[in-house]
C-alpha cells in the first residue's frame, strides 16, 4: 500500500494541515482513499474506508471533530464504507487524536431560548419523518425510548415491554387510577397501562404523526373509553379538568430546556394529586455543569436531529424537582440499557437500509445512520446517561408518599 499521496501544491498544503493536526498512534481502523488513486491507512487492516473525491473534502478533517466529519458525510462530500458501529468508532478515535476534549470542542453549556412554537417545530422535525420510517427499526409497539434488559438476554421487543411494566410497577399503578403520559409517542405506554393495569390514561404529544397513529391504535385495541390521546402541549393540560393519580414523562424532558425545568416540574406538581406519584425518564448529561456531548457530537445532533435539545446533569434535574415541590424517592441509572437499546436500533437500521433509502432522501438516511450508531457510542463512553426518577409531592405529611419502605415491590 502506497502511503505517500502525490498532490499538487495547494492540495498538499491541505493534506499537510490535516495530518499535522492528527496526533494519531497508527492504530485507527481507517483508510483514507484519495481522489488520485492513492490510499493512506491509519492502522492495520482497516475496517472503514473514507473515499475523498476531491481536495475540498479535506476541510471536514480540519479539525476532525465529530460534527465536521458528520457534516461532510451526510451532505455527500465524501463516502464512507463499513459497518455503522465501526464507522462511529473510527470517527471517535480520529476526533480524539485531532480535537481537544476541552474548550470549543469539549463540554460547553447550551443557552437555547425555548418557546412553544420553537418546541413544537423541534418535536415535529424529529418525529414527523414518517411512521413507516420509524416502524422499520423500532420494536413492534414503536417504543422510542430506552428499553430495559434486566437479564441482558431480552430481545428488543421483550425489553421494551419490560420497560413499560417497570415504569408502571414503580408507579404502583392500580385499576381505575388516572394516568397522564407527557410525550406519549405512538401510545404504547398508555395502552399498556389500560390493558395490563386497568388504568384510565391520557397521553399528550406535539407530533401529528404520533397522534394519528396512537389514536388508531387505541381504537384497534378497543380502549377508546379508557384511553384518550391529545395533540396538545403539556403546558395546556388544565388541572381544572381533574388531577392525576400518576404521571409519566418518558424521553420528553430533553426538549424542555435547562432554564425551563422548574416550570416543567412545577406543571407536573400542579397536575398531581396528593399521594400521587410521577416518574420522569430522560437522558441526562454526565457533565456536572450540564455541558453538551464532547468532540462536537452535540453540534451535529442540534443541527440535524434534535433542534434545541438540552440535557441536564442528574443533580440539576433533582434540584429543579425539589424546587418545584417534588421529592425524589428513587433514582435509577439506565445508561447501559440505552447503549444496548441504541445498538439494537442501529443494527435494525442497517438491516433495513435498502427500504429506508427508498422512503427518505440520502441525506436523511445518512443523518439517522450516524445518529443511532453515534448515540450508542456516546452512551457506551459515558458521555451521556439516562435516569428514571420516581417522585411524589414534597412535604411532612405521611400521606404524600404512598410507596412501601422497601424497594422490593418494584421487582415483584
Amino acid at each position: 500500500m502506497d502511503t505517500h499521496v502525490r498532490l499538487a501544491m495547494p492540495e498538499h498544503t491541505l493534506l499537510a494541515r490535516m495530518m499535522a493536526g492528527l496526533r494519531f498512534e497508527s492504530d485507527i481502523s481507517l483508510r483514507l482513499a484519495f481522489w488520485n488513486g492513492f490510499d493512506h491507512d491509519l492502522g492495520p487492516d482497516p475496517r472503514v474506508t473514507v473515499r475523498l473525491p476531491n481536495p475540498s473534502a479535506l476541510r471536514y478533517f480540519l479539525p476532525p471533530s465529530l460534527d465536521n466529519l458528520a457534516e461532510g458525510y451526510v451532505n455527500g462530500h465524501f463516502d464512507v464504507l463499513g459497518g455503522a458501529q465501526d464507522i462511529i468508532e473510527a470517527a471517535s478515535r480520529l476526533a480524539h487524536t485531532g480535537v481537544p476534549m476541552r474548550g470549543r470542542f469539549g463540554r460547553i453549556l447550551s443557552t437555547v431560548r425555548h418557546n412553544r412554537a420553537k418546541d413544537a417545530r423541534a418535536v415535529q422535525h424529529h418525529y414527523d419523518v414518517s411512521n413507516a420510517f420509524y416502524r422499520l427499526w423500532l420494536d413492534e409497539q414503536m417504543v422510542y425510548s430506552c428499553a430495559y434488559f434486566p437479564n441482558r438476554t431480552e430481545t428488543l421487543e421483550q425489553a421494551q415491554r419490560a420497560k413499560l411494566d417497570h415504569i408502571l410497577t414503580k408507579l404502583m399503578l392500580k385499576p381505575g387510577e388516572r394516568l397522564l403520559d407527557i410525550g406519549c409517542g405512538w401510545g404504547a405506554l398508555v395502552i399498556r397501562a389500560a390493558l395490563a393495569f386497568g388504568a384510565r390514561a391520557v397521553g399528550v404529544t406535539l407530533s401529528r404523526n404520533q397522534y394519528e397513529l396512537a389514536c388508531e391504535r387505541v381504537r384497534q385495541a378497543g380502549l377508546s373509553d379508557q384511553v384518550e390521546i391529545r395533540l396538545q402541549d403539556y403546558r395546556d393540560v388544565d388541572a381544572r379538568d381533574g388531577l392525576f393519580d400518576k404521571i409519566t414523562s418518558v424521553g420528553m424532558f430533553e426538549h424542555v430546556g435547562l432554564e425551563h425545568l422548574p416550570e416543567y416540574f412545577g406543571k407536573i406538581h400542579s397536575l398531581l394529586k396528593d399521594g400521587g406519584l410521577v416518574l420522569n425518564h430522560g437522558i441526562t448529561s454526565t457533565d456536572p455543569g450540564s455541558g453538551s456531548t464532547p468532540l462536537g457530537a452535540a453540534n451535529f445532533i442540534e443541527k440535524y436531529v434534535f433542534p434545541h435539545g438540552e440535557l441536564p446533569h442528574i443533580s440539576r434535574a433533582l434540584r429543579d424537582m425539589q424546587t418545584a415541590g417534588l421529592e425524589a424517592l428513587d433514582v435509577e441509572c439506565l445508561r447501559r440499557h440505552y447503549a444496548r437499546t441504541l445498538t439494537h436500533w442501529a443494527q435494525n437500521y442497517e438491516q433495513h437500509s435498502g427500504a429506508i433509502r427508498g422512503m427518505v432522501s440520502e441525506t436523511t438516511f445518512r443523518v439517522w445512520r450516524v445518529y443511532l450508531a453515534g448515540c450508542a457510542h456516546a452512551f457506551e463512553q459515558n458521555w451521556v446517561s439516562l435516569h428514571q426518577v420516581l417522585a411524589c409531592k414534597a412535604g411532612a405529611s405521611q400521606d404524600l408518599n404512598p410507596t412501601p419502605w422497601s424497594r422490593a415491590y418494584m421487582y415483584a
